[in-house]
């Protein structure tokens, strides 16, 4: 998973990192890692914090990611993490932030959605985010969106049929159930 996000970000690094006058060459390296590694997190954190329902809305909806909540979380942890950890200017981070991780995550879901790519799959990156690797979300997703969308009810009920595993015991975790 990190590896793909790597390589997305290598991608579409170019005006914002690589020919930015602001970021020196020999940073360019550790500002990408820094960019993977904090989506990467970013994501963990918004699965953990409450936003597994957004996470797994755009991981099966593909939907408007520019407007996702998820993505302005992550992006405003990429910013964080370009601060603190490389010491770039809070314009520069945003700048950088602000062009790479719509961008990334947009591809990242589109493709997860592609039959033709086996790079990485809507199982891998909420398995990446939420820490349980195994669990097929997927079939869990479908299930949960019988009327087309995911909602709260929707997480509830599958809870509900898992009786506590799965989907169910995740979001026990989460609230401090298990």
């Amino acid at each position: 998973m990190f590896e793909t996000l790597m390589n997305l970000v290598q991608q579409q690094a170019g005006q914002s990192v690589i020919n930015n006058p602001a970021i020196p060459n020999s940073q360019n390296e550790s500002v990408m890692q820094t960019v993977a590694s904090s989506i990467l997190s970013g994501l963990g954190q918004q699965a953990q914090g409450g936003g597994l329902g957004n996470l797994l809305g755009m991981v099966v909806n593909g939907g408007n990611v520019q407007q996702s909540p998820v993505t302005q979380g992550v992006q405003s942890h990429v910013e964080q993490n370009l601060m603190e950890k490389l010491g770039i200017s809070p314009q520069v981070a945003m700048s950088v932030a602000g062009a790479l991780v719509p961008m990334v995550l947009s591809k990242l879901m589109h493709k997860a959605s592609d039959p033709n790519d086996s790079s990485v799959d809507g199982n891998s990156i909420l398995g990446a985010a939420t820490g349980q690797q195994g669990i097929d979300w997927m079939g869990m997703a479908g299930s949960a969106m019988a009327d087309g969308k995911l909602d709260m009810n929707d997480l509830l009920r599958v809870a509900t049929q898992q009786g506590g595993g799965g989907l169910g015991g995740m979001l026990g975790g989460l609230f401090g159930g298990r």
